[in-house]
């Protein structure tokens, strides 16, 4: 940034400009100038879509210059102005590129799901020129190894599904900065896709299986499922391994119980573990009252969100993952658990994320 850029940045940053412009603040101002001014929020312009697999496509976006950059295995919140939407829709991503400097260009690679709106609309109908809203980085499923810091640590990601992206930018930041797995530090990389013709990224990954790295890479397809059996083959000591973990709800269980209480293993979801009935033999029981709607329903173990839409309500919601806290609203009194840390909490009058919590019995939900 030259020293010039830098100087107005600083002004526009200022609370005199703070000021000046409220109530809107300054990049209201500056986006009716350029969409891609901006002084404090983080916008992003898409520059290139390419084809992956039927369904799968990255997104090559131009970030303003209020991106700060990101870590390998962080995710970003993308808003959209979806066409005939009265409101924004935002969503939670993996970037799959190799970590980012601040406003440099990144990458993410977006399954279509069939009942996600922007995921739809970012796969097939976005188009170069497309403006999208962001958040900055987010997330603490990060790399945490580098070239820069050598250790004879050996790493093993898994993955499944569309959660090989955060691996793939783990393993782009890698090879890019430098890492030689010759020096002491194997990397092991264990994915599961539904069929070869769904593998993302097939040509990059036979490419760098090919080169002589010190990357190993194990595609599974189809009914291949994720065993103990098949790790402890690929990795004997496991338990002691530095691993990542990400991918759909059955794939996190398997491998959650295959490393027992070892610290060593990291996760992220990117869709939440369906809400479980009770824990363990708890059997589901009582009654969901959202008190502002007037309705009553039998609790049947699902989230709260979920539970919220059976009976025909539409609260408010981004990621359904637990992080944007789009879907925060104020438990009045019940017990009720995160499905993500397993905590249960029968404070009164409490803000939770309905889309990560379950209730353990009778629940009232001001919704």
């Amino acid at each position: 940034m030259s020293i010039v850029a830098d100087a107005t940045g600083r002004v526009l940053r200022s609370r005199l400009a703070a000021a000046l412009t409220a109530p809107h603040g300054v990049d209201r101002y500056l986006e009716l100038i350029d969409p891609m001014l901006a002084a404090h929020e983080v916008r992003a312009r898409v520059v290139e879509i390419t084809p992956e697999t039927p369904g799968v496509a990255t997104l090559t976006l131009q970030p303003t210059s209020t991106w700060r950059g990101h870590q390998a295995g962080q995710h970003v919140l993308v808003g959209a102005d979806l066409p005939a939407s009265a409101k924004r829709t935002t969503r939670a991503f993996s970037i799959s590129s190799a970590a980012s400097a601040p406003g440099e260009r990144f990458t993410l690679t977006i399954r279509a799901h069939e009942e996600g709106q922007l995921s739809k609309f970012l796969v097939h109908e976005a188009r170069p020129g497309q403006l999208l809203h962001l958040s900055q980085a987010q997330g603490d499923f990060v790399l945490t190894e580098s070239p820069a810091t050598p250790t004879n640590h050996r790493l093993l990601l898994i993955t499944g599904g569309s959660g090989i992206t955060p691996a793939m930018s783990m393993l782009r930041t890698l090879l890019r900065d430098g890492y030689d797995g010759h020096v002491g530090r194997k990397v092991t990389f264990l994915h599961f896709a539904r069929s070869a013709e769904d593998q993302i990224f097939a040509d990059e990954l036979a490419a760098i299986a090919d080169a002589d790295n010190g990357v190993d890479v194990h595609l599974h397809h189809g009914d291949s499922l994720f065993s103990e059996f098949l790790l402890r083959r690929l990795v004997p000591d496991f338990r002691t391994t530095d691993t990542w973990l990400c991918g759909p709800p059955g794939l996190v269980e398997l491998v959650t119980d295959a490393f027992g209480d070892s610290p060593r293993l990291r996760m992220e979801f990117f869709k939440p573990a369906t809400a479980r009935v009770g824990r363990g033999s708890d059997a589901v029981e009582g009654e969901v009252s959202f008190a502002r709607s007037g309705v009553t329903t039998t609790n049947n173990g699902a989230s709260l969100l979920e539970q919220a839409e059976a009976a025909g309500l539409k609260p408010d919601f981004g990621c359904r993952m637990g992080i944007c806290f789009s879907c925060t609203a104020r438990k009045t009194s019940g017990t009720v658990r995160n499905v993500l840390t397993g905590e249960e909490s029968a404070a009164p009058d409490e803000d939770i994320r309905i889309c990560v919590t379950t209730p353990a019995g009778d629940c009232h939900i001001d919704l």
